[in-house]
């Protein structure tokens, strides 16, 4: 029965994950069918294989902006302890 509403309306798709910044997951409201963006930035079916891929990618993703905000975090833990000192 879910299906027939995506059959006469079309699909109602939200994004379910944020992969990156350009990669997102989306699944249907109605009938939970599931897509992602490709490397052409077209949207294909999440298949396992894909699913995998994105796994890998936002881990690596999540690293970089970790490793990216670090030095930041320490300049930081730096001066607030030149202030205690003070």
């Amino acid at each position: 029965m879910k299906s027939i509403h995506c059959k006469v309306f079309g699909h109602d798709y939200k994004i379910s994950r944020h992969v990156t910044y350009h990669v997102k997951e989306y699944a249907c409201k109605n009938c939970k069918t599931e897509l992602t963006t490709s490397g052409n930035g077209d949207l294909i079916a999440l298949t396992p294989k894909f699913r995998e891929i994105n796994d890998v990618l936002e881990r690596i993703h999540h690293k970089r902006i970790l490793r990216k905000n670090e030095p930041i975090n320490k300049v930081l833990v730096k001066n607030q302890a030149k202030l205690r000192i003070a």
